[in-house]
């Protein structure tokens, strides 16, 4: 790294020595961001500030040793950046072992270049040094910081100072010189000692990924073990050996997101938690790993990717699992819905609902190049058009056919990791086949996911376990879910399907209108919160019922939808048209957004504003959302896709109620919340605390899945 590299990313004028900065780590970040923006390297300090307040908010970013790292990736920093300050209040900042008086804020833009990625994640190693960080405490001079700093990072070795090398060059490997001389693990005295894996990641891949690492790294000299970590952050990732992965003990994942290329470490012995764990109690998470690698009992990595929850799955009661279970397999599922939905309505919008393909082949010869009946130069009355709407026809229904087995496939996959995979695909084709519907499939992806998971425990050979997540899992899991499908739950869980279809067909008038009234409340009662995706899940998983004779299904899909878009809509238009005064700025300046954002059936839109007064924007949205509900499917509007909102008005049947449920939902929401911001008024110390919550809630916004997928 060179030193204008290093000057860029911090000077005197970033760096505060024993000054009181306030009582709180939101206190800290504010100034320290405000102090960025005035070097011109931020647009916006408040929206840094922002930024970082809600990393904060996710996992602290204290480290012990009285240290904190708070950082952000953020659109208004125009360079990489680090501001300092040495504090003369300590504030907490999440540390273990108490509070911080030496914080280092750093601010990335969304697009920062790999070299000052290195040079920072190369200060967060330096920082849980004592050495270093005693000389911040000691320096006398803004100067004397920064040059610590750039004799740290910069790759300059200084005579007197910190450190006598650039960290960044410092392997994130323990293997003793003795062991290495008697040939690693395997020889020699060295025979004993064992050899542990990790993997280390975090959502910015800046800071604790290559502390957690380094963290690790030394706990294992102290524990007498081998250690090799690779760390998965912004910089280059370079992978682990699979010979090193094969000869390993035990694996360690210090992850806050998916652990790429899990697979590798099938069969291995594992012990999991959140990176910041992997930078607190790296002792305590080397010694777990010991002992594992010695008992046949232990967790094992089954393969598939890791997620961000794994670390968090043991505390999960039995009804948050099955939840988690659920909507992974609705998540996964979407997109054949919405590739498939959307092709079919595209058929529809080009060869009408009568849409047939036009030779009996079973499409065999719809190639341009082996036309059997005409060529194009040579089409029949409907023309070029008709041709393509069969084609796009067929391939939408061909891709709606795969909804059942990828739900059931991928909630396997949520229970047992990639070795549920296949089983659940294969449970829940069973279900198609016996007519048991998104209900079987359902029913298949739980029995397939615990069959595998279950199996993946029963302790086995060290030769075998290789097989395990590709042949033996998949293989015997198959056998118990397809086979208890076929032989004795299809059958009853097919005749629920029918009595349920049934029931849904029969739906007119009042009991039609009550429906639509129920699914518009659960929509709009937690914004993309559980309760909202099990209403989408309900419609989502209808669509593939649907034919032109039923179209029940296609509905209640519409009024999901439909009510789906009224919070965001209404809070637009409130904020930004019918009562600007009663609303705050950033307020405003959210309601802008709002209306794209509700347009496109993104429901998040509106949580900035339920963040910061919940007791008056929830009540509207969902009294909005009802009317809406209650029209559309009173109206029998119809819709084949299940998201894009009025942008996939081609998939709409009767698209002008469609948009009056909403147009009529949302001026009711927003007339609600009008008065209820009128005249029942909020405490001044609500007031005051809902600022910092809408202004967090906002930034969060665009980094949420949309509500509905």
């Amino acid at each position: 790294m060179s030193a204008d590299t290093t000057q860029r990313l911090i000077s005197a004028e970033l760096v505060g020595l024993d000054e009181d900065l306030g009582a709180t780590s939101s206190d800290v970040i504010r100034v320290l961001a405000d102090r960025v923006a005035a070097t011109g390297r931020a647009a916006d300090g408040a929206t840094l500030a922002e930024d970082a307040i809600k990393r904060e908010a996710s996992v602290g970013t204290g480290v012990p040793g009285g240290i904190a790292i708070p950082h952000a990736r953020s659109a208004s920093v125009s360079s990489p950046t680090l501001a300092f300050s040495r504090l003369a209040r300590k504030v907490p900042f999440g540390a273990p072992d108490g509070d911080a008086d030496v914080v280092f804020m750093i601010a990335v833009p969304e697009g920062a270049d790999k070299d000052h990625l290195t040079v920072l994640s190369t200060l967060a190693r330096a920082l849980i040094r004592e050495d270093f960080t005693a000389a911040l405490r000691t320096a006398s001079t803004p100067q004397e910081v920064v040059d610590l700093v750039q004799r740290e990072v910069g790759g300059e070795v200084a005579a007197a100072g910190v450190g006598n090398g650039s960290s960044a060059s410092r392997p994130t490997t323990s293997q003793p010189a003795q062991a290495a001389e008697a040939g690693g693990a395997t020889g020699g005295a060295a025979g004993a000692r064992k050899v542990i894996v990790g993997v280390t990641a975090c959502p910015t891949g800046i800071a604790h990924t290559y502390m957690a690492a380094d963290a690790l790294v030394a706990a294992a000299e102290r524990a007498g073990a081998e250690m090799h970590v690779e760390t998965q952050g912004s910089s280059q990732v370079e992978p682990l050996d699979p010979a090193l992965i094969a000869r390993a003990d035990a694996v360690v994942f210090a992850v806050d997101v998916d652990v790429r290329d899990r697979s590798r470490f099938a069969g291995k012995p594992l012990v999991s938690g959140p990176v910041k764990r992997g930078v607190d109690e790296p002792d305590a998470m080397v010694a777990e790993a010991i002992r594992a690698a010695d008992d046949p009992n232990a967790a094992r990595v089954q393969g598939g990717a890791a997620t961000a929850t794994e670390s968090n799955k043991a505390d999960e009661h039995f009804g948050q699992a099955l939840k988690r279970w659920l909507l992974t397999g609705v998540s996964y599922m979407i997109p054949f819905v919405a590739g498939g939905g959307l092709l079919i309505a595209l058929g529809f919008l080009l060869s009408g609902y009568a849409i047939a393909l036009p030779h009996g082949d079973s499409g065999q010869n719809n190639a341009v190049y082996t036309l059997t009946n005409y060529t194009l130069l040579n089409l029949p009355p409907e023309g070029l058009g008709y041709y393509l709407g069969a084609a796009a026809f067929q391939i939408g229904g061909v891709s709606l056919g795969f909804l059942v087995a990828a739900l059931a496939g991928y909630i396997a996959y949520a229970i047992a990791d990639r070795p549920g995979i296949a089983p659940g695909f294969v449970a829940g084709s069973i279900a198609v086949f016996m007519n048991a519907g998104f209900l079987g499939g359902l029913v298949g992806g739980l029995i397939a996911g615990a069959a595998a998971y279950w199996i993946g425990r029963i302790p086995t050979w060290r030769w075998l376990r290789g097989l395990m997540p590709v042949v033996i899992i998949p293989l015997f899991a198959s056998i118990i879910a397809s086979g208890l499908m076929l032989l004795v739950l299809g059958g009853p869980i097919a005749w629920l399907m029918t009595q349920l279809t049934g029931f849904l067909n029969s739906l007119s008038g009042a009991s039609a209108i009550l429906l639509g009234i129920i699914l518009g409340l659960m929509m709009a009662f937690d914004l993309g919160g559980p309760v909202n995706k099990v209403a989408y899940a309900f419609a989502v998983a209808g669509l593939g019922a649907g034919t032109a004779t039923n179209v029940v299904p296609f509905e209640i899909m519409a009024a999901v939808m439909a009510a789906g878009m009224v919070p965001p809509l209404a809070l637009a238009l409130a904020s930004t048209v019918l009562y600007r005064k009663g609303f705050t700025k950033p307020e405003r300046e959210n309601g802008k957004a709002a209306w794209l954002l509700g347009a496109s059936f993104i429901s998040e839109g509106a949580i900035p504003f339920a963040a910061a007064d919940p007791l008056r924007v929830i009540p509207a949205s969902m009294i909005g959302a009802a009317v809406t509900g209650a029209i559309s499917m009173g109206a029998g509007v119809t819709s084949r896709a299940p998201h894009g909102g009025i942008f996939v008005f081609f998939a709409i049947g009767d698209v002008l109620m469609f948009i009056v449920a909403i147009l009529a939902g949302t001026v009711v929401s927003a007339l609600v919340l009008v008065g209820l911001k009128k005249w029942v008024r909020k405490s001044p110390a609500a007031e005051a605390a809902s600022a910092e919550q809408a202004a967090v809630a906002g930034e969060t916004v665009g980094q949420r899945a949309p509500a509905a997928v």
